[in-house]
């Protein structure tokens, strides 16, 4: 492609891309889920439930559910460079609005849903912008990158701005996550080059297969909903049916943001090499963690390793699952990626609701019981193209599907 000359800045250029890149889906990650470890603070400044605190999460998720595949379409002939900058304006602008002195809750409100906008396109068009600065084989290793960028938003960046905002003010980390933002604008837009975004070999997948392009949404949507139809309601259960107290529960969920951070760096080096077993071996871990709490949950050593496994068993195969999309999208990688994104996104409202919906009538035990056998079934769909005889290019396909990437 001839335009394509462009996207091939220096070395020391392309990892400064990267970096900001990684910052970026830091900030976001941090600025989606802050409000959980701010929800009493918040709810009494503002004059509200806790319950519509909750909801600047709820809402900001399936607003990136529901407007992914839009804007990835609406937006796909803008230069990425310019895409990019305004995304992470529009996140600066959102944090600060949230920040300001006497905001009220309906302008925070529209300061996420607008902030949800821009992180639901950014996961659409970051993959393909970071991993065309690289040569092809270099594919996977660049997803674990931007993957561990957006885990240290659960390791580090929550509990540090939860931290911040209970000694300075639940105003002050959203002010400090728009300093952040602006930071990897300003990179973004200096070191960024301006190609079209049809040029390079990321704008398209590397072996184009519509049934494996299927069954990897299946994959992220059976696999999400399994996580969260437990997960979403983990704390009662380390303090029913685990017998930990607050402060042990504290380190648990800390323990679990550190296995998923572990489990993308290990895994990340290996997606180009072992494509098929980074999904494979993530999936069934997530099985084996959610119907062991089931079944062990009751022995507090038991509950905290499978807690961790849980954790780099969810961070894996999200990692892994976009990896795949850039390999076997049917036209461009950032619509592919968008429909993952949102696959992802109503997954975690889907398990929520569904976990909600059966704990008065099986318990908090037994919604990981279903979350499990949610899971068993996405490593069902994952095994059926290799039952049907496919080749390499259908489905997951095997090891060397991946050697071309």
């Amino acid at each position: 492609m001839g335009s394509a000359s462009p996207a091939r800045p220096a070395p020391w250029q392309r990892a400064a891309v990267v970096a900001a890149l990684m910052l970026a889906a830091f900030t976001f990650n941090t600025t989606e889920n802050l409000p959980v470890g701010l929800l009493a603070l918040m709810a009494d400044d503002l004059r509200v439930s806790l319950a519509a605190v909750g909801a600047l999460v709820t809402g900001y998720g399936l607003t990136v559910a529901v407007v992914s595949l839009p804007l990835a379409h609406v937006t796909r002939a803008v230069p990425r460079r310019y895409l990019l900058a305004g995304l992470l304006g529009l996140l600066a602008v959102g944090s600060w609005v949230s920040a300001l002195d006497g905001v009220s809750y309906g302008v925070l409100l529209a300061a996420r849903v607008a902030t949800a906008l821009g992180q639901a396109l950014f996961w659409a068009v970051m993959g393909p912008v970071a991993v065309g600065l690289f040569p092809p084989e270099r594919r996977g290793r660049i997803i674990g990158l931007l993957s561990v960028g957006g885990s240290l938003a659960t390791v580090a960046g929550v509990p540090a701005g939860t931290w911040l905002g209970g000694h300075t003010g639940w105003r002050t980390p959203f002010a400090l996550l728009g300093l952040l933002a602006l930071v990897a604008l300003v990179a973004i837009a200096a070191l960024l080059p301006t190609s079209r975004p049809e040029d390079g070999h990321a704008a398209y997948g590397a072996t184009p297969d519509r049934r494996g392009f299927s069954v990897v949404l299946a994959v992220t949507a059976l696999s999400v909903t399994g996580a969260f139809a437990g997960f979403t309601y983990v704390v009662v259960f380390l303090q029913q049916v685990s017998g930990f107290s607050e402060e042990a529960v504290s380190a648990v969920l800390l323990a679990f943001g550190g296995a998923a951070l572990a489990g993308v760096t290990v895994a990340g080096p290996l997606l180009d090499r072992l494509p098929r077993a980074t999904l494979t071996v993530p999936v069934a871990g997530q099985a084996v963690a959610l119907l062991g709490l089931c079944t062990t949950g009751h022995v507090p050593a038991a509950t905290v390793v499978l807690v961790m496994l849980l954790g780099a068993a969810v961070a894996t195969t999200f990692m892994a699952t976009q990896s795949r999309v850039l390999s076997v999208a049917p036209g461009r990688t950032e619509t592919a990626l968008a429909a993952n994104s949102a696959a992802y996104n109503v997954g975690i409202a889907a398990g929520a609701l569904l976990g909600g919906l059966l704990l008065p009538a099986v318990g908090v035990r037994g919604t990981f019981l279903v979350g499990g056998l949610l899971t068993v079934g996405a490593l069902a769909v994952l095994s059926w193209p290799a039952r049907a005889g496919s080749e390499g290019r259908a489905g997951i396909g095997p090891s060397r599907a991946g050697a071309g990437l």
